[in-house]
């Protein structure tokens, strides 16, 4: 937070809820901004459900950016 203040930086987040019904057209819309590039995001992606404690309490010390994610299976089925 100290950065922040110091470097005078404007943070802003996407608030969703309470959208009703234009959740739908806000998804998809934002759903293709990502597909082609205009929306980036990050993901920090620990491997193994025993690297999780360790990763949130990087992420409590503010080692992570974006989305932390512990993967806990390849996905192949």
């Amino acid at each position: 937070m100290d950065e922040v203040l110091t470097k005078r930086l404007t943070v802003r987040r996407f608030i969703v809820t309470g959208l009703g019904k234009q959740r739908p057209a806000l998804y998809a819309e934002m759903g293709q901004c990502v597909r082609d590039g205009q929306v980036r995001y990050r993901e920090d992606i620990v491997e193994g459900l025993e690297q999780a404690p360790a990763a949130f309490f990087s992420l409590l010390q503010g080692h992570s950016f974006g989305k932390l994610l512990a993967r806990v299976a390849n996905g192949a089925g």
